[in-house]
């Protein structure tokens, strides 16, 4: 039995009549069938089918699944609405938040899928840090020169070069001058809060 499976049953769940027909809308707005989506999650049709009619109430790693399945976020699919976003973020509104040694500027409408940020990492800091997580990322080097692994590969990049890549593979980021480096960074990891985005755990030396 998975852990999709344990999750309570309808009634257990002040959630469930907003939750299980933005499923079944969000699937369907995807172009799925109950068949395909159920596979993409691992789940039988039955289970699906179950979470779309409210007889059963699904759990939040489900639901970060069904919402990646869909392309859209948990609180679309928890019927949440958001307030009207600015399309525009103006400088002096994009204030910075720090961790580990790093400076984050949101460039981006928070509460999206997409995630845009401005990102500072001044020489030596999380150079040891391997960073594994679902979604996708884009960066591009504004100042300095950067060094990215991916996998088992090496790759220095300098201004204007920029890179594109699965989250799922293993990664580094490193200024590799002393003055640091500045980058645009996009990423798809669903709501993640920044301080959470380039703070993985340590799963190992690359080599």
């Amino acid at each position: 039995m998975n852990a999709s499976d344990a999750a309570p049953a309808a009634g257990e769940g002040d959630d469930l009549p907003v939750v299980a027909p933005q499923l079944r809308a969000q699937r369907r707005g995807a172009g799925l069938t109950l068949e395909a989506a159920a596979r993409a999650a691992g789940l039988s049709p039955a289970h699906l089918s179950r979470l779309e009619t409210g007889q059963r109430q699904p759990s939040l790693p489900l639901l970060l699944s069904l919402a990646r399945i869909y392309g859209t976020t948990v609180s679309e699919l928890l019927g949440e609405t958001v307030a009207d976003r600015n399309a525009i973020v103006r400088s002096a509104d994009m204030e910075p938040t720090r961790a580990g040694g790093w400076t984050y500027f949101q460039a981006g409408a928070p509460g999206r899928g997409m995630q845009a940020l401005r990102v500072r990492v001044p020489y030596g800091s999380q150079g040891d840090i391997v960073r594994v997580h679902p979604g996708e990322e884009w960066l591009y080097v504004l100042t300095g020169r950067l060094r990215l692994r991916l996998g088992d590969t090496a790759h220095l990049l300098a201004p204007g070069d920029s890179a594109h890549f699965d989250s799922l593979t293993p990664h580094r980021l490193v200024a590799e001058d002393r003055g640091g480096v500045e980058l645009l960074f996009v990423h798809t990891l669903l709501q993640s809060p920044m301080a959470a985005l380039c703070l993985g755990p340590l799963t190992g030396e690359l080599p």
